[in-house]
C-alpha cells in the first residue's frame, strides 16, 4: 500500500499527522510534508484512518 498526498488540496487541518503520526508528517507551516510513501508493514491502519480525516480528501491510498 502506498499514499499519495496531493500539495494543492491540503489546507493544513493536521488530521491525518495528528491521528497518524507515523506515517504523515507536518512541515514548518502544518501542512502534510508527505507526499508519497510505501507504507510500512503494520502501519496500513494508521495510514487509512489519517487518509479517511482528511476535510479535503487531498490523501490518496493506492493498495498494490
Amino acid at each position: 500500500m502506498r499514499i499519495e498526498v496531493d500539495p494543492g488540496v491540503c489546507a493544513g487541518h493536521g488530521r491525518c499527522y495528528s491521528l497518524a503520526p507515523d506515517v504523515y508528517e507536518a512541515d514548518d507551516d502544518g501542512y502534510c510534508a508527505t507526499r508519497s510513501l510505501q507504507v510500512p508493514a503494520g502501519l496500513e491502519r494508521q495510514a487509512r484512518v489519517g487518509a479517511s480525516n482528511c476535510p479535503e480528501r487531498a490523501i490518496t491510498v493506492v493498495d498494490d
